[in-house]
């Protein structure tokens, strides 16, 4: 069993801006991408811009680029996320770094999908062993969880 608990204090404008793909489960729409970011932004109307960039393959490879949209929910830490016209995903905020929001663990309604966030391209093998601790806590499978390769400037 999954445990989808969602940060309760997600303050979403400490949220926006880019966060780097440290880890996740392999799936379809993220298939052989590496150096994968997503940039949330706040547009005027309220909604929020979500900007998806990865390399086939290699992290001089080929770019590939998604724009989506994302919506606030009257649940705490949970997001509603949509790249396909109107067909939304649920985006739960599980695990995040209160103090300097400089990394994120993400889930979704079903236990097929988990990311690892950070603000940076990479993190420390301490913290990345700390997320995964929590990730195993609420009942993902570690061999599941896929390093993402990321350019190190």
């Amino acid at each position: 069993m999954i445990d989808k608990t969602t940060a309760r204090n997600l303050d979403i404008q400490r949220y926006l801006g880019t966060w780097y793909e440290i880890g996740r489960y392999q799936h379809s729409f993220e298939k052989d991408l590496v150096g994968v970011t997503a940039t949330y932004t706040l547009r005027e109307n309220g909604k929020i811009e979500v900007l998806n960039r990865g390399y086939y393959k290699e992290l001089d490879g080929k770019l590939k680029v998604a724009n989506g949209k994302a919506k606030l929910t009257n649940q705490p830490g949970k997001l509603r996320v949509s790249f396909f016209l109107f067909f939304y995903a649920d985006y739960n905020v599980l695990e995040l770094d209160k103090e300097g929001y400089q990394w994120a663990l993400i889930g979704s309604s079903t236990p097929n999908y988990l990311w690892i966030l950070a603000r940076t391209p990479s993190i420390s093998d301490e913290l990345y062993l700390e997320i995964l601790k929590k990730s195993k806590k609420r009942g993902y499978d570690l061999q599941k969880i896929y390093k993402v390769p990321q350019k190190i400037n």
